[in-house]
């Protein structure tokens, strides 16, 4: 048993939003109970004590949108590469380096991506993986790092026709062969999706092998409409917009996730939320891209389930925050949106697209939900309750405030030391299979 106390406790809970001296109590993969910090102890003398001295108490983050294979793309220089558009980016970047990648440097790039994630605060992830030079037993490399650094991860393998139809292929079986593993799976850790790159990339033939390859149980994680080449593809291929067409491949429906959707109208966001679809936007990643904004505020609005990713930019939950924040009031020229938005789209949307994959309650500090826990080294020169939590968060914490972080009732990282694997020898493995892909990629 544990508790985690003396801190500033936010639960997202609405029947036991704040305690300013509180404490949560973790009894197994558990939250047990949750008070005061005196009588909580005083309860549970048996625990294990956390003092969060002083600091913020609350929910782990979800990062509905992650790209573990690009964790090696920090610093390299791609001879040749001069990118002119979005397309050159894809293929000259990032097909270039999963097209390099090994198993051996997919593993590490996983053990890289959630060292950074617990570093954040983040105890779950969907991932969205690419490592064309070693498709078959990818997925279960990453879920290798899953287990070993405690990890919650819904897993896919992005099915993509560019470099043939072989190699398509053995990506459905890589997606089919790891959903199964996962549903077989009973930690409530490790989940599978039918991964897909995006439409443009995808043939009917292949969309069709993938539908047949599915579990029933799942749903698809697939790039929508990120840059305008993509709408553009589909309406010259199939005289369609992107969404009817994957609407005509029932890919659409309540376990399936569209990334991006930024080049979609109303009658496509009618379907998506018709379906009961769910959308994440990945702020950063648009801009950096220069893809473009998308119409999340839109999304919001019309009811449809959006979460917020990072795609790789970042593993820092608060920083997606802060550029989403920022975003949206530039692209409307209005200052006061996204205030609500944003924060419910990371800490209530992304929580629901979890509980869509996940069975105990993530996103949430109460008796039953799932013990993910952290510790923020925040202690303001103004107020902070319940009621203005947020806008302290965007502009008062980054990720690396985080001292603690529990995921599952395990204790992951304890005043900023990785407690779960030996961090130093595994970030010096990830710079020695890095060195190798960087070699391989550029002789």
């Amino acid at each position: 048993m544990l508790i985690v106390g003396n801190g500033k406790l936010f639960t997202r809970d609405k029947e036991f939003p704040y305690e300013k001296d509180g404490a949560v109590v973790i009894s197994g993969t558990e939250i047990l109970a949750l008070g005061k910090t005196g009588d909580m102890k005083s309860k549970y003398p048996e625990a294990d004590f956390i003092d969060a001295k002083g600091g913020v108490i609350m929910p782990a983050f979800i990062n509905t949108h992650e790209h573990i294979y690009s964790a090696f793309a920090r610093g390299l220089s791609i001879k040749g590469h001069n990118p002119k558009g979005f397309l050159d980016i894809l293929d000259g970047q990032w097909w270039t380096i999963d097209r390099h990648l090994s198993l051996n440097q997919t593993k590490y790039s996983a053990v890289d991506t959630m060292i950074g994630c617990i570093k954040s605060g983040v105890t779950t992830i969907f991932d969205h993986h690419a490592s064309y030079g070693a498709i078959t037993d990818s997925l279960f490399k990453i879920a290798e790092a899953s287990k070993e650094l405690g990890m919650r991860s819904c897993l896919c393998y992005e099915v993509s026709d560019r470099d043939g139809k072989d190699k398509a292929k053995e990506a459905v079986m890589e997606n089919e062969n790891f959903i199964k593993y996962a549903l077989a799976d009973d930690s409530d850790m490790l989940a599978g999706m039918m991964g897909m790159h995006a439409q443009f990339t995808i043939s009917d033939e292949t969309m069709e092998l993938a539908a047949a390859h599915k579990p029933a149980e799942v749903g698809y994680h697939i790039h929508v409409a990120e840059g305008i080449e993509d709408l553009h593809d589909c309406l010259r291929k199939y005289g369609k917009r992107i969404v009817d067409r994957l609407m005509d491949f029932n890919i659409l429906g309540d376990k399936s996730l569209l990334a991006h959707c930024i080049y979609i109208n109303g009658h496509e966001m009618e379907l998506i939320k018709d379906t009961k679809t769910m959308v994440v936007h990945n702020p950063e990643s648009n801009m950096g891209n220069a893809c473009g904004c998308p119409p999340t505020m839109e999304l919001v609005k019309r009811g449809i389930l959006t979460g917020l990713g990072t795609d790789g930019y970042t593993h820092d939950m608060i920083e997606s925050y802060k550029v989403a924040n920022v975003l949206h009031k530039h692209h409307l020229c209005d200052p006061n949106a996204a205030w609500g938005e944003v924060p419910t789209m990371l800490f209530e949307n992304n929580a629901k697209i979890a509980g869509r994959y996940f069975k105990k309650p993530l996103g949430v500090l109460k008796p039953g939900a799932a013990a993910d826990v952290i510790v923020v080294d925040y202690d303001p020169p103004t107020q902070m309750d319940e009621n203005n939590i947020n806008s302290h968060i965007l502009f008062g914490m980054m990720g690396h405030d985080v001292v603690t972080t529990i995921g599952n009732g395990k204790i992951l990282m304890k005043d900023r030391e990785i407690t779960v694997i030996d961090a130093e020898q595994a970030m010096a493995k990830c710079r020695e299979e890095s060195a190798k892909l960087w070699k391989s990629i550029n002789g």
